[in-house]
């Protein structure tokens, strides 16, 4: 199909507007074999997720944030979401997922969204941090520090700004 070329599905809407529910379908039943998997991996090597503790949450936390935020946003990653999305790559304002009515758009909008993408990340990190539990833990607390550095850059920019603006 060509840019501008309109099918009609049996929905009665254009490709365009078509919804990938296959796609979101298999993205789904991956994201749930790959917990299961992770799981079962977990059991026979005998780890324990239980033992993990608050303070392992908070930094997944921060860690989903900062993985999500570079996947979804940053120049970086930018390759990542290249093959799925039209417009600029590098100006994730601009981009948007391609409109195929497939699996290129499933992933192309899965991966232009923090929240959506995060779910994965914090995926990836928690059976990283269970099945490897030094690398997951370091690149768990390398990526919460950068989340939490973000905001002490975000939060050092605004207190900068207020206290250069002039009085009145």
């Amino acid at each position: 199909m060509r840019k501008g070329d309109s099918v009609t599905t049996a929905a009665g809407r254009t490709l365009e507007q078509a919804q990938p529910y296959r796609a979101y379908a298999t993205i789904t039943g991956i994201f749930v074999a790959g917990i299961a998997l992770s799981g079962g991996i977990a059991r026979a090597l005998g780890r324990d997720p239980r033992k993990q503790t608050w303070l392992d949450l908070a930094t997944l936390s921060a860690a989903t944030f900062k993985a999500a935020r570079t996947i979804a946003r940053d120049d970086v990653a930018s390759f990542l979401r290249e093959p799925c999305v039209e417009g600029e790559p590098h100006d994730s304002e601009h981009e948007h997922p391609v409109q195929t009515g497939g699996m290129e758009q499933a992933i192309g909008e899965l991966v232009t969204c923090s929240r959506c993408v995060g779910t994965w990340a914090a995926a990836g990190l928690a059976a990283t941090q269970v099945l490897a539990p030094r690398f997951g833990r370091m690149l768990t607390w390398t990526l919460a520090g950068a989340g939490v550095n973000d905001f002490l850059q975000a939060g050092f920019t605004a207190l900068t700004r207020k206290a250069n603006e002039p009085e009145r």
